[in-house]
């Protein structure tokens, strides 16, 4: 069966109530999501659960999916229906229902410190690259609805679509959805050590391995072993994959 945008909106994240007054007092925080974007090169995005589109798409979406910003926009949810695989949109309905539910069942009050994030293949005409994609509320209803949720896209340090996470901020543990068991499962965090996060800092500012050895006062080797230990624990292939992961998952 073919999904369409609507399937994306259901009665768990439905939003009720919304005045014109409200949205006219959304300048100052649309303003900031363009001076994050402008500040990190991040693709990013705002979901409206009310208005059940896109409040706002930053230029990076073009390099992605090869549609100009202005058709993102008026597209909305339709973009996953033209750039995802149709097999994938499934997976996304699945996410986007399982998700829902897990938020509905945390108290309201916590419900803003959580991120979700995932992974889906974006096509640009014949090219298909594997995205990580993460959701997190910035604005709630009353009732602890989510309202607007801010989305950033970044190339997923993973081989395969899916890794469905839910994490609260400061928190050593978190949620990872099982698509073939079709459940939440509590999971331990990945901890860095001291020495692995200065790694990844100096690497992400330009540093050589013996740059990183003299700064840190360790020998060449050292170093190397430390970033096969942590290549290890990440799962990834490179320092530029560590880093992705790091900073998707708030390591650093």
């Amino acid at each position: 069966m073919t999904a369409s945008k609507e399937d994306f909106f259901i009665p768990a994240n439905s939003v009720y109530n919304i005045s014109d007054e409200e949205y006219e007092r959304m300048e100052l925080l649309l303003n900031a999501t363009r001076a994050f974007a402008r500040a990190t090169h991040q693709c990013v995005y705002v979901i409206d659960y009310f208005r059940k589109g896109f409040l706002y798409v930053s230029d990076d979406i073009e390099v992605l999916c090869g549609e100009p910003v202005e058709k993102v926009q008026e597209f909305g949810y339709d973009l996953y229906m033209k750039h995802v695989p149709e097999e994938e949109v499934q997976m996304l309905l699945e996410i986007n229902r399982e998700g829902f539910k897990m938020a509905n069942a945390i108290e309201p009050e916590e419900r803003k410190e959580y991120t979700i994030s995932y992974d889906f293949h974006l096509i640009n005409g014949k090219k298909k690259q594997l995205i990580n994609h993460t959701l997190t509320p910035i604005l709630m209803t009353r009732d602890g609805r989510i309202w607007l949720a801010l989305c950033t896209i970044a190339p997923s340090t993973k081989s395969e679509p899916g890794n469905v996470v839910l994490k609260k901020q400061g928190e050593n543990w978190y949620y990872a959805y099982s698509l073939t068991k079709h459940q939440w499962e509590t999971k331990e965090a990945v901890a860095l050590t001291e020495t692995e996060r200065d790694i990844l800092r100096l690497s992400s500012q330009g540093y050589t391995m013996e740059d990183i050895a003299a700064q840190l006062c360790r020998s060449v080797d050292t170093i190397k072993t430390y970033k096969k230990r942590l290549f290890a624990k990440l799962e990834v292939r490179s320092i530029a994959e560590a880093l992705s992961y790091a900073t998707n998952y708030k390591l650093i």
